[in-house]
Order: C-alpha cells, then sequence, then structure tokens
C-alpha cells in the first residue's frame, strides 16, 4: 500500500539510496509490527515533508512574534517526526494489548485441535486460516516461516520477539518446554491459557485501583501547572504593562513551557508505571499530556492578559 504519491516517488526512492539499510531495515520492521505495511522510505518521506513545511509555518510565525527563528525551524521540522513515531509507538502497543487479549481463545482452540488428534504445526495453520486480526496476522506469517524451513520453536519465538511482549514470550516458552518434556500437550496449553488469563485479569484489576493516582496524575499535568505558571505568566505582562517592567519576562515564558513539557512527560511516564509496570507504555500518555498541557498554558498566557485589563480599574 503506497503513502506517497507518484510526483514523491523520486524522493523517496533518493531517500531509500541515502538511509543505509540497517536503518530502513529496522523501520520496516517496526512498521509491521505496528500493523502498518507501507514501505519504510515512504514513511521517511512523508516525516521530511511533513517538517519542511512546519519548520517554514514555525519560521513565520516565530519571526512575527519575535522569536528565534533557529529555535522555531528545529522546533518545527522535528515536530511531524516525533509526532509520526508517537502515532507508531501507540499503535503498536495497542496491536500487542489486542493480541494479548485474544491469546487465551487462540490457545485453547489449539487444545480443542490436539485432542482431536491434530498435530501441532496443523492445529495452529488451521488456526491461523480461521481468524482474523492481528494476532491471526502474527500467525500466518509463522506459518509461512515453518514452510520455508524455519523450525517451529524459532518461529514462535521470533512472534513474541516482534511483539516486544513479555506475557507472550513467557506463554510461548512454556508451551516448547511441555512440548518438548513430552506428556499431554493439550492439557500443557490449556493450562497456559487460563493462566495468561488470570494474567490479563490481574493488569485490569490493576488499572482499576490505581485510576485515582492517575487522574491526579493527569489533574497536575494539564490543569494545575498550566493554570499556575499561565496566571504567574499574565501577572508580570500585566505588571510590565503598567510601568514596571521585568527584564526576565522573556526567558521566564522559555522557562515556563519547558517545564510545562517535561513535568507532563514525567507524568506520562509515571502512568505507564502505575497502570502497566512500565515507563516505555507511558509514552502514549506522555505525549498527548505534553500537548494539551502546552496548549492551556498557551491559551491563559495569550487570553488572560486581556480579562485582567478589562478588570483593571
Amino acid at each position: 500500500m503506497a503513502v506517497v504519491p507518484s510526483a514523491l516517488k523520486p524522493m523517496s526512492d533518493a531517500l531509500e539510496n541515502i538511509i543505509p539499510d540497517r536503518l530502513l531495515l529496522r523501520l520496516q520492521e517496526t512498521l509491521i509490527r505496528t500493523g502498518l505495511y507501507v514501505k519504510a522510505s515512504e514513511i521517511v518521506t512523508l516525516a521530511f515533508l511533513g517538517g519542511a513545511i512546519f519548520a517554514v509555518l514555525a519560521s513565520v510565525v516565530a519571526a512575527l512574534l519575535g522569536l528565534s527563528v533557529i529555535l522555531a525551524v528545529l522546533v518545527g521540522f522535528s515536530l511531524p517526526s516525533i509526532m509520526l513515531g508517537a502515532y507508531i509507538f501507540i499503535m503498536m502497543e495497542r496491536r500487542v494489548d489486542a493480541i494479548e487479549q485474544s491469546t487465551p481463545d487462540f490457545l485453547r482452540q489449539i487444545a480443542s485441535l490436539l485432542r482431536a488428534g491434530v498435530g501441532l504445526e496443523s492445529a495452529l495453520e488451521d488456526v491461523s486460516r480461521q481468524g482474523e486480526g492481528p494476532l491471526y496476522d502474527e500467525l500466518k506469517r509463522a506459518v509461512i516461516e515453518i514452510k520455508i524451513g524455519r523450525t517451529f520453536d524459532e518461529a514462535i519465538l521470533s512472534m513474541s520477539e516482534r511483539l516486544k511482549s513479555k506475557n507472550l514470550d513467557r506463554t510461548f516458552r512454556m508451551i516448547l518446554e511441555g512440548r518438548r518434556a513430552g506428556g499431554s500437550l493439550s492439557d500443557v496449553i490449556e493450562t497456559v491459557a487460563e493462566d495468561l488469563r488470570a494474567v490479563l485479569a490481574l493488569k485490569r484489576e490493576r488499572k482499576a485501583n490505581v485510576m485515582m493516582s492517575v487522574m491526579f496524575l493527569v489533574v497536575a499535568a494539564i490543569i494545575a501547572a498550566p493554570f499556575a505558571l499561565g496566571m504567574i505568566m499574565v501577572y508580570s505582562g500585566f505588571m510590565e504593562s503598567v510601568g514596571k517592567p521585568n527584564p526576565i519576562l522573556g526567558a521566564a515564558k522559555i522557562a515556563a513551557s519547558g517545564y510545562i513539557i517535561i513535568h507532563s512527560i514525567i507524568a506520562g511516564l509515571l502512568i505507564g508505571i502505575i497502570m502497566y509496570g512500565s515507563a516505555r507504555k507511558g509514552v502514549k500518555f506522555a505525549v498527548p499530556l505534553s500537548i494539551m498541557a502546552y496548549a492551556i498554558f498557551y491559551v491563559i498566557g495569550s487570553f488572560g492578559m486581556t480579562l485582567v485589563s478589562s478588570m483593571a480599574p
């Protein structure tokens, strides 16, 4: 599936020749893990064009507002890549969660086929043909790898490695160990399925129990800090307008903006630790929190001055 028009194909090909194959391969693998079946060079082309457009717009805005044009260009050029990376990361995490939720049912299907006398490889292939969704897409890939000569163990473990899921890695390793040990593999798979179901239920329960802490972090990130710092900037600007200049007001605005963004990122990472036990999964909270917090700070700083001036005697 192409994501760039044919007019941009030469640029995409040029970037593909410039970027090292190793980096393109890693990006392509990441896109496949996310469920985006597009060429990595096309994604890079979109990020590059978006960065160029944003850099031009940011430079114009910075020139009109008297801000640093160089800094605005750097931020504008980096913003599309950051947003695209955050989107890919969020989609990848959602895909992994969807796969984890559907894995217990998949395992029970495998166990039923094994009890009916079907071999493990054949059962895997039959189930992959029947279902739809990200889990079954990964299973189809594993089946193809087995058919072209990869061992069953390697194909299954590579699936958990691509998804970067500890739960799936643990589940598949337990199944492979039970297969090597002999005995009733269907009973082993059934037990593993129930164990994984219990783990996922525990994760959902933990999310419900920590929602109060999460709401506190969200309020602090997007309401308390932006509002407090925004009102301080409004007051400082108002005092300057009535004849009491503040030489550090410009630097204070930049520092306040940086603090709000850093504070929101830290809050997002903490939410990931609280809800999932992993700061890595907090990235999907950090990005929207940062955008919302800075937007609130900007709105208060832009329109708060007008409100204060209208209320002044």
